[in-house]
C-alpha cells in the first residue's frame, strides 16, 4: 500500500475520531432512534435492547461511511476539485456495504436470515442517510479535514524534496502553498488573518490554513511583496491600484479584493505604488 496514501488517510480519519462535534452528533442521532423506534423497533424491541440494536447500526454504518468518504477525498484529489463533491462520491459508495451490514445487524437482533436481495433494498434505502451524513460532516468538520490535508501534502513535498534531490525543481514552489490542496497552488495572490487561520488567495483558489499570519509572512519565499496592515499582505504583482476613501488608504488586488492600509504602512505603499 502507498505510504503517502496510508498516512493520509489515517491523518483524516485521527481528525475526525478526535473530533467532540462528531461524537456528540453521532450519541444524538443514536439517541433520537433508540427513543423513537423507527422501522418498527418501537415495538419488537424493548427500551434497553432498542438502544443497542440502533447503536450497533449506526456504529457499524458511521464507520463504513467515515471510511468510505475519506478514500474519495484522498483517491479522487486529481480528479475531482471540490472537498464536498469527493466525500459525496465516496458516502454514497458506502451504502452498498452497509445495506449488508443492516442485515448482519438484523439478524444478531431479530433473527432474520440474511439474503443478497434484501441487503441491495437495505443498500438502496441507506443511500439517502449516507449523503446526510456526508452534509453533517462536511458542516461540522470541513476545516478541520483541509488542515489535516494540507499538512500530508506538505510531509508528502518534503519527502520528495530529500529523497529525490536529482528532480528537484529549478524554482520550488514557497513553501506555504505547499500547504495548500493541490487544486488551490497557484501564484500567490494575498494574505488575509481569518481569526485563527491565514487565507492563502491564489490564482487558482483561496484556502484557510491553520497558520500565525507571522508565520505564513515567512513561508512566502522569494515572492515580492508588501504588508499593507497587521492582517493583510499582498504580491506585488498583483496590485491593480490605490484608492483613498475619507482620508483611508486601500490597495485593490487584481482579483478586486480591497484591502485596508495602515498608517505604519501607508507611506511605503504610496512609494512604491503611487
Amino acid at each position: 500500500m502507498d505510504h503517502t496514501f496510508l498516512q493520509s488517510t489515517l491523518r483524516e480519519l485521527q481528525v475526525i475520531q478526535r473530533s467532540p462535534r462528531f461524537w456528540a452528533t453521532f450519541v444524538t442521532i443514536v439517541l433520537i432512534f433508540a427513543l423513537t423506534g423507527p422501522y418498527g423497533t418501537l415495538d419488537r424491541l424493548m427500551p434497553g435492547a432498542r438502544l443497542g440494536y440502533w447503536l450497533a447500526l449506526h456504529a457499524m454504518a458511521w464507520s463504513i461511511a467515515i471510511v468510505f468518504s475519506v478514500v474519495a477525498e484522498i483517491l479522487l484529489r486529481r480528479h475531482v476539485a471540490g472537498m464536498f463533491a469527493r466525500m459525496m462520491i465516496g458516502s454514497v459508495a458506502a451504502a452498498l456495504p452497509i445495506g449488508f451490514g443492516i442485515t448482519l445487524v438484523d439478524f444478531a437482533f431479530f433473527g432474520t436470515l440474511p439474503t443478497v436481495s434484501g441487503s441491495l433494498r437495505q443498500s438502496l434505502g441507506s443511500i439517502p442517510l449516507c449523503a446526510l451524513f456526508c452534509i453533517l460532516t462536511y458542516l461540522t468538520m470541513h476545516r478541520q479535514i483541509a488542515m489535516a490535508a494540507a499538512g500530508t501534502d506538505l510531509a508528502e513535498a518534503k519527502t520528495m524534496s530529500t529523497s529525490a534531490p536529482e528532480i528537484r525543481p529549478r524554482t520550488p514552489q514557497p513553501p506555504i502553498l505547499l500547504r495548500l490542496k493541490p487544486e488551490n497552488r497557484g501564484a500567490l495572490i494575498r494574505l488575509t488573518v481569518r481569526d485563527h487561520y491565514t487565507e492563502v488567495v491564489t490564482t487558482r483558489g483561496r484556502e484557510l490554513i491553520l497558520l500565525r499570519f507571522g508565520d505564513a509572512l515567512m513561508e512566502i519565499g522569494n515572492i515580492e511583496g508588501i504588508r499593507l496592515h497587521r492582517s493583510h499582505w499582498v504580491a506585488t504583482d498583483h496590485v491593480a491600484s490605490l484608492k483613498r476613501d475619507n482620508g483611508k488608504l486601500f490597495v485593490i488586488a487584481r482579483d478586486g479584493a480591497e484591502m485596508p492600509v495602515s498608517r505604519s504602512y501607508a507611506e511605503d505603499v504610496r512609494r512604491r505604488f503611487g
